[in-house]
């Protein structure tokens, strides 16, 4: 079990990076990592030069991780009570805490997040 903030960061950043391409990082800080796609889209009603995928976010209490894909596509995912439990709103998790299992959960979560987004031609 992973408690250690800096640790959880890296571990959900290298599950982020690890799909450079087909998404590219759009912001790369020690405060902040934003990914994108790499294909102009519409998102709402303006066009954008990537969609928004995720980012991981470091506070002084966890790590937050905005995953869009459970925002566009919530009939896709079923997170289990574990995740569910570090869901905030519609698509932000704080992670405090990060078991085999849940960091295991995550990481598919992120991949099958690219498989739908490659699917539409999103990213």
């Amino acid at each position: 079990m992973k408690t250690d903030l800096p640790e959880i960061d890296q571990t959900l950043r290298s599950f982020m990076t690890s799909h450079v391409p087909p998404l590219r990082v759009r912001i790369d800080k020690a405060t902040q990592l934003e990914m994108a796609g790499t294909k102009e889209a519409m998102q709402g009603k303006q066009k954008v030069d990537g969609f928004y995928f995720g980012s991981i976010i470091p506070k002084p209490k966890d790590v937050r991780l905005y995953f869009f894909p459970i925002y566009t596509h919530p009939e896709e995912f079923s997170p289990s009570t574990e995740l569910r439990k570090c869901l905030k709103g519609k698509s932000c998790f704080h992670i405090k805490k990060l078991s085999p299992e849940l960091q295991e959960e995550i990481r598919e979560m992120i991949i099958k997040g690219v498989k739908i987004y490659q699917s539409e031609g999103l990213i």
